[in-house]
C-alpha cells in the first residue's frame, strides 16, 4: 500500500479517539458532498432543458434551412430549385415566404408571423397529427385556401375553425413612397379560412400562421422571391454531409443551416447560463472545501510529534508533504463520491417519478426535465481535484517544515 495514503487513512479513520479535528474533517466531507450533489443536479437540469428545447424546436424546424447570406429574400427559378433537388440526400424542398402581417378576426386583432409554404410542406411531417388540437392539417381543399394557426393565435382571436362565414382578414403593410396619401395603397389585404390549429411550443403557438405559398406570394407581392428553402433529407442520410454538399453548390451567397444553427443564439445563451452556473457552484464547492484547509492546518500542528518520529525513522519533507496532501484528497474525494451518488440518485428519481414538478398546469412536461451526462461527473471530479490540491498545498508545506535539518 502507498505509505502516504496508509498514514493519511489512519489519521482520518482512526477509531482510537474522536477529537475536534475529526469533527471538522467530517463536516468538510458533508460540505463537499452536498456541493457536489447540487452541481450534478443543476447541470443535469440544464442538460434536460436543452434536450427538451431541441426536441420541441426540431419538431417544427426543417432539417436543413437555406437562406440568403445578405438580405431577407432571394430569387428562385425552376432551374435553381432543380439543382437543389438533385443534390445527393435531398428528399423534399419546400419553398417559404415568411414575414410579419396584421390579422383581424371579428373584433380581435394580432400581429403574427405569416409563413407561406409550398404544397409539400405537410409531407415534411414537421407538425405531428397529435399536435393538431382543432380542425385538420391541410393548406388547400380544391381551390379553397386554409390557414393552419398556432394555438396562442387561435386563443387571442377566438377562432371558429372551418367556419366559412368568418374568414381571417390578413393585412400587409407595403413599402410605399412617402408621397402616397391614399390609405388603400399603403397595404394589401386578403381573406383566408382558418382550417386547423396546432400546439407545439409556446413562442411558435403564439406567433405563427401557416398559409399556402401562392396566398402569401399574392398578399406580400414577393413574386419569384423566397425568404428560405426548407430541406428534408432522405432517411439514413447524414445531415452534415448533405449540408456540406448544398453549401458547396450554393456558395457564399447562401447560408445552409442545420437545426442547431437555426437557433444558435438560443443554444449559445443556454450554454453560457450553464457555464456561469457551473462556475458559481464551483465557487460554492471551494467555499465548502475551506474546512479541509483548517482541518489540515490543525492536524499538522496536532501531529508535530508524529512528524518528528517519522523524520527520525527516515521520512523526508516530501513524504510528510504527501501524507497531508493524501489526507486532503481522502476528505475531498470521499465527500465528492458521496455527492456524486446522491446527485445521480436524485436525477434517477426525477427521471423515473418526476418528484419535483414544474408547478404549472400548462407546462409541456410535468416534472423538471433531467438528462444525466457522464461529462458532468468527470468535470465535477476534475474541479474537486484542482480545489483539493490548492486547499491542501499550504498545510502540507507547513507540516513538512516541522522536519528539522538535523533529523534529515
Amino acid at each position: 500500500m502507498n505509505l502516504p495514503f496508509f498514514i493519511a487513512r489512519r489519521y482520518l479513520f482512526s477509531k482510537r479517539k474522536k477529537n475536534f479535528i475529526n469533527i471538522i474533517s467530517i463536516l468538510s466531507m458533508v460540505g463537499v458532498a452536498f456541493s457536489t450533489a447540487a452541481l450534478i443536479i443543476v447541470l443535469s437540469v440544464f442538460n434536460g432543458l436543452e434536450d427538451l428545447l431541441r426536441s420541441l424546436n426540431n419538431s417544427f424546424d426543417p432539417e436543413i434551412k437555406i437562406e440568403a447570406a445578405v438580405g431577407k429574400s432571394f430569387k428562385t427559378s425552376d432551374e435553381f430549385l432543380s439543382k437543389i433537388k438533385k443534390v445527393e440526400g435531398v428528399k423534399l424542398v419546400t419553398e417559404v415566404i415568411e414575414d410579419y402581417a396584421y390579422v383581424h378576426y371579428r373584433d380581435a386583432n394580432q400581429i403574427v408571423t405569416l409563413k407561406g409554404v409550398s404544397d409539400n410542406f405537410v409531407e415534411q411531417e414537421r407538425i405531428p397529427l397529435e399536435s393538431i388540437t382543432q380542425g385538420k392539417l391541410r393548406l388547400k381543399k380544391g381551390k379553397v385556401n386554409y390557414a393552419i394557426v398556432g394555438q396562442g393565435v387561435s386563443n387571442t382571436l377566438t377562432l371558429a375553425v372551418e367556419d366559412p362565414m368568418f374568414a381571417m382578414q390578413i393585412y400587409y403593410i407595403k413599402d410605399v413612397k412617402a408621397s402616397v396619401t391614399d390609405p388603400s395603397r399603403m397595404y394589401s389585404k386578403m381573406n383566408i379560412v382558418p382550417g386547423g390549429v396546432f400546439s407545439i411550443i409556446q413562442y411558435i403557438d403564439e406567433n405563427y400562421v401557416l398559409v399556402p405559398l401562392d396566398f402569401a406570394k399574392d398578399l406580400l407581392n414577393y413574386g419569384n422571391k423566397r425568404t428560405s428553402l426548407e430541406i428534408k433529407i432522405l432517411e439514413g442520410e447524414n445531415i452534415n454531409a448533405v449540408q456540406r454538399r448544398l453549401q458547396e453548390l450554393l456558395g457564399d451567397s447562401f447560408n445552409v443551416l442545420n437545426q442547431e444553427q437555426q437557433h444558435k443564439d438560443l443554444y449559445r445563451l443556454l450554454k453560457m447560463e450553464k457555464l456561469f452556473t457551473f462556475l458559481s457552484l464551483t465557487l460554492l464547492l471551494g467555499i465548502g472545501s475551506i474546512n479541509i484547509f483548517f482541518s489540515l492546518m490543525m492536524l499538522a500542528i496536532d501531529k508535530k510529534k508524529d512528524i518528528s518520529i517519522l523524520a527520525a525513522m527516515g521520512a523526508d519533507q516530501r513524504l510528510i508533504r504527501n501524507i497531508f496532501l493524501a489526507e486532503g484528497a481522502l476528505i475531498a474525494f470521499a465527500g465528492a463520491l458521496v455527492g456524486l451518488v446522491l446527485g445521480g440518485l436524485f436525477c434517477w428519481l426525477q427521471l423515473s417519478f418526476g418528484i419535483i414538478s414544474m408547478g404549472m398546469e400548462t407546462s409541456i412536461t410535468q416534472g423538471y426535465p433531467i438528462k444525466i451526462s457522464w461529462i458532468d461527473f468527470v468535470a465535477t471530479l476534475g474541479v474537486v481535484s484542482v480545489i483539493t490540491f490548492l486547499i491542501s498545498s499550504r498545510p502540507a508545506v507547513l507540516a513538512s517544515r516541522f522536519v528539522s535539518p538535523q533529523q534529515l
